[in-house]
């Protein structure tokens, strides 16, 4: 199968701000970089004259929903180039279909606008595709239906809100922390959890909030910290999930190249392109 690339460049509500720069950045130098120019590619705008963080996050999601579906219609795989992580509402939005999720973050995402410290919306994007807030503005979208919590997998998360930790531990999401892939290896912490994930549907989306990433492989964002992946470790990941699963989209999201030194953070969400790439349409290995 083919890939459809989709850029949705906003943070915060705001087109080509910060994390925003990151899509066409990853497009223009990343994946020419590497001699992708053949992927299709697209980009999400909407008209939206007063931007405004929740609303206009919203009514991207929607635009997102819409270019996913027809994605998936002609065939092709959407990998989704992000600035913020609640794209993801529009990509599953878009999917209409249930899927498992592999959401690899330094946070949790876990926040609700009663849990949260800093309000910003972002850090409850996994709160809102399971189905814990926004549940009106949720109903815009026909057809969407929230993950259960024993259908995700977290991988990587290390940075946590008291609260928002608190609801992790009353939830059924799985958490798979750094320190588990690096006592056996990457295929041994993730086979058990993605084949329970997989027996209760088989296809997956794949999040890559790259600032799972440790900060000394790439300052991926103002948000990096230390604890997280090498990139040989995520790629391993990537190619785990997509060699053991049915990947029905997935998406690299929050890099801003104001942040990143030497291209680091940019040569891994190329690599991890490439990869996907590489990989599509592959017989899933059992």
């Amino acid at each position: 199968m083919e890939l459809q690339i989709i850029q949705v460049p906003y943070d915060s509500g705001h087109r080509n701000f910060r994390m925003g720069n990151g899509p066409a950045h990853i497009v223009n130098r990343g994946l020419k970089k590497l001699g992708q120019p053949a992927i299709h590619t697209e980009e999400v705008v909407v008209d939206d004259h007063v931007p405004q963080e929740v609303s206009t996050t919203f009514q991207v999601a929607h635009e997102l929903a819409a270019r996913v579906q027809q994605a998936v219609n002609q065939n092709r795989i959407p990998i989704v180039l992000a600035g913020n992580c609640m794209s993801s509402l529009g990509t599953l939005a878009g999917l209409d279909s249930p899927v498992g999720v592999v959401w690899l973050d330094a946070h949790g995402d876990l926040n609700t606008p009663e849990s949260t410290l800093s309000g910003f919306l972002d850090g409850m994007a996994l709160a809102t595709i399971t189905g814990r807030c926004w549940s009106n503005l949720l109903s815009t979208f026909p057809g969407f239906e929230p993950v259960a919590d024993r259908q995700v997998i977290l991988l990587g998360a290390r940075d946590f809100d008291p609260a928002e930790r608190q609801l992790l531990e009353m939830s059924a999401i799985t958490l798979v922390e750094t320190p588990q892939l690096r006592q056996t290896s990457v295929e041994s912490a993730l086979q058990s959890t993605l084949e329970r994930v997989c027996h209760l549907t088989p296809k997956i989306y794949l999040h890559i909030d790259l600032d799972v990433l440790d900060v000394s492989e790439a300052c991926v964002n103002h948000y990096s910290s230390s604890g997280g992946l090498t990139v040989a470790e995520l790629l391993r990941v990537v190619r785990f999930v997509c060699s053991h699963s049915s990947v029905a989209a997935a998406a690299i999201t929050a890099y801003d190249p104001a942040t990143d030194e030497g291209d680091r953070a940019l040569n891994a969400a190329a690599d991890i392109v490439a990869l996907l790439s590489d990989l599509a349409g592959r017989p899933m290995k059992t």
